[in-house]
């Protein structure tokens, strides 16, 4: 991405910021003697103004921090303490105001972090105050659940409590609602207690922990994210975490972590690791607890993420057992206990794959399509292994010469899992379906417009073709799906859009630039990511926010859940820059609204989909009530009826006698291999639970294919009537001339 140029201009505009003297005596004067004593060491004050003078000149809006963004900065370092607001009150929110007029000053001119002192000290005396309620209330209080009261764990926009006695009964009802999930989930009274009761003393003993530097991450991300959500400040701890993160997704389970509301959260599953070979994980799953082997499991709710990823890595071959809420879960008090054998990831399955499917027709011959898996736009040299692995441009074109060298008449490029990658890559490999042209434009901080284009004259593969995303479909996937649906060279199918991220990251470590304009720093003061571009689709229009559209939507729970750009707060807008200069090809326009109306049929009468959107319309109401019922009676009655269709569900998939198609895998280490290799199994047969016996056979070679794809069925549908119609309008052609 040629991001190394930009690292210098970085460091010129930060040695000609005006960076002023430090904090005056009279400032010292008027501050508690503790904050003082923190103050003999100008290193924290150093990082804040350097941070502050980066975001203002080289993050891509450029936009100083004035009154409107210092105020967004007050709020959000309140909410990054007290994410529910339930612990600071409306005095002390009114108190901390006072900071409003000064905090641009004091942040970017003086270094001041008065402000982050003195509030996080308040966020500690009303955590001591909530711990010391709660658990006396745990150990001396009976809780009744035959009420119609309820608790909405949804308090993001919500008023915070007028006063103390306003938050203890927030404290009581949040307990409450806590105590009854443990209690659906099938605990007993004396481990719940127990269980809760570490669960809050534990928190408060980690924040009281907290070191300087702790809490200062926590208040320049507070300021990096005003800008956008992609700016990030990593102190040096940080910068160790996100280390240890990366190592679990090679040697661990194989999934991505975050932190949210308390959570653990599941935010993508890694190609070919231990969970995504499994099937018994899948992004947006929180993780409660976490146990290995055969012992007890720890509770990990509130436990800050380094801790509870330290509880999930573990040697190769061992055993851990998570105990999670699953996924678009209505009720938080279902819980799920799976196992999974830690393993390393193995690169074969990170690479893309192939699949070849004959499709019966009723009226027909066998229709024989193309589908192409790819997981991620890899490519480039690999530091950890020392060498250059195979591309995702290199490895698809040979799924593709296999591909039609076995005649399919139509191909799927599957998208919905893809995060990203290489930004090479997506040029590199759009350019296997196009002539040539544009592929992606990239706007600099200056204004200045870069476009990366296929310089070739020629297409690898010119058939009929689907792109299909998902809301998981994310930067270089968008920058692929955009530009193909830009060219009407492909039709996209899928979520109603694809994720939204249009930026491009680099990550500034700050000594050096600490160094040269001569601030002291008695420690390694981490690095800035902070977000220096956009992307922009070849018709001028950016990827960001909006993502790519689909020609054809199909229903996905995904698309009401809490995934995409839009999502966290203060995303860059969306907009547009002129075209750039292309052909367009339009092989989709002709057919796609016919296209559209066949599949909608179809969908309306399937019970795949039938299930799904009953399972999208239970979301939606719950997402849009954001409360929880706290009469035990009434939730019982939902836990189970949502067992009895679960069951009913996967009885129903088991007992089906459809025909199925034949279906030949196909792997780059295979694709040289004359012929195809025995078919695969097919199954309707739903996805075991998990136990320790089922994790053993999950980590056996699985050859059967996963049950009851209907995204991608449907997609095969599609793709059958598209080449029907091509080939429709092929005759119409020829017997007009």
């Amino acid at each position: 991405m040629k991001l190394k140029r930009f690292v210098p201009r970085i460091i010129a505009v930060l040695a000609l910021l005006v960076l002023a003297g430090l904090v005056t005596a009279a400032t010292l004067a008027n501050r508690p003697a503790a904050v003082a004593a923190d103050l003999n060491d100008p290193t924290d004050g150093n990082i804040t103004r350097v941070t502050a003078g980066l975001l203002e000149h080289s993050q891509f809006s450029q936009h100083r921090l004035d009154d409107e963004l210092a105020a967004k900065f007050l709020n959000r370092y309140l909410d990054s303490l007290d994410p529910a607001r339930l612990l600071f009150l409306q005095p002390d929110a009114k108190e901390f105001d006072g900071f409003r007029s000064r905090l641009p000053d004091m942040t970017r001119r003086e270094g001041d972090l008065t402000p982050e002192r003195i509030i996080f000290r308040r966020y500690l005396e009303r955590l001591d105050q909530r711990v010391a309620y709660v658990t006396n209330l745990l150990r001396s209080g009976k809780f009744e659940f035959t009420g119609h009261d309820t608790f909405s764990f949804d308090r993001e926009k919500a008023p915070r409590p007028a006063d103390l006695v306003a938050a203890c009964e927030l404290w009581r009802q949040n307990v409450r609602a806590e105590y009854l999930q443990e209690k659906l989930a099938g605990k007993q009274p004396a481990d719940i207690v127990t269980n809760l009761t570490q669960r809050y003393t534990r928190t408060l003993l980690i924040m009281k922990k907290l070191t300087s530097g702790d809490v200062l991450e926590v208040y320049l991300n507070a300021l990096a994210h005003v800008y956008d959500p992609h700016s990030d400040y990593l102190g040096r701890e940080q910068m160790d975490d996100f280390s240890i993160a990366m190592n679990l997704s090679l040697f661990g389970i194989g999934a991505t972590l975050r932190a949210e509301d308390g959570y653990c959260k599941i935010s993508e599953l890694l190609p070919g690791g231990p969970a995504a070979r499994s099937g018994l994980l899948k992004p947006g799953d929180r993780i409660v607890a976490v146990g290995q082997g055969d012992q007890r499991p720890v509770d990990i709710v509130d436990m800050p993420l380094p801790d509870a990823v330290k509880l999930i890595r573990g040697p190769k071959g061992t055993r851990v057992r998570l105990t999670l809420i699953p996924a678009g879960s209505a009720d938080a008090s279902v819980r799920k206990t799976i196992t999974i054998v830690r393993d390393e990831v193995k690169l074969e399955e990170q690479q893309a794959k192939a699949r070849i499917v004959d499709w019966p027709q009723t009226n027909g011959p066998v229709l024989r399509l193309g589908v192409i898996d790819l997981p991620a736009f890899y490519g480039g040299y690999d530091r950890r292994a020392g060498a250059t692995p195979s591309s995702a441009t290199a490895d698809v074109a040979k799924l593709i010469h296999k591909l039609e060298a076995e005649h399919i008449q139509g191909l799927i490029l599957d998208l919905r899992h893809n995060g990203g990658g290489s930004l090479e890559e997506a040029v590199t490999l759009t350019s296997l379906f196009i002539h040539d042209g544009p592929v992606v434009q990239t706007r600099e901080l200056d204004g200045r417009t870069d476009v990366e284009a296929d310089t070739e004259d020629s297409e690898l593969y010119d058939g009929p073709l689907i792109v299909l995303t998902s809301r998981f479909s994310a930067s270089a996937s968008e920058i692929l799906a955009g530009a193909l649906q830009d060219y009407g060279r492909a039709l996209i199918v899928g979520d109603e859009s694809t994720f939204g991220k249009g930026t491009v990251q680099t990550v500034v470590p700050l000594a050096a630039l600490m160094d040269q304009n001569r601030l002291a720093h008695s420690i390694d003061p981490g690095a800035l990511k902070v977000t220096i571009r956009k992307f922009y689709r070849p018709s001028g229009a950016s990827t960001q926010l909006k993502g790519v559209a689909a020609d054809i939507t199909l229903p996905f729970l995904s698309d009401v859940a809490d995934v995409g750009e839009a999502e966290p707060q203060d995303p860059l807008p969306w907009d547009r820059i002129p075209s750039s200069d292309y052909t367009r090809e339009d092989y989709v326009s002709p057919f796609v609204n016919e296209l559209r109306a066949q599949s909608a049929l179809r969908v309306a009468k399937d019970k795949d989909f039938a299930d799904l959107r009953k399972d999208i319309a239970q979301l939606k109401q719950h997402l849009a009530t954001k409360t929880v019922s706290l009469n035990e009676a009434e939730r019982r009655r939902e836990n189970e009826t949502a067992k009895a269709r679960e069951a009913s569900r996967k009885k129903e998939l088991a007992a089906r006698k459809e025909s199925q198609p034949i279906i030949y895998d196909v792997t780059v280490k295979n694709a040289d291999t004359p012929g195809l290799p025995a078919p695969v199994v097919t199954t309707n047969a739903p996805v075991a639970e998990a136990s320790a016996s089922t994790a053993d056979k999950m980590e056996q070679a699985d050859t059967s294919v996963p049950p009851s794809d209907p995204i991608l069925r449907e997609s095969e549908h599609i793709l059958a009537d598209y080449v029907a119609m091509l080939r429709q309008s092929s005759v119409v052609a020829v017997a007009t001339h």
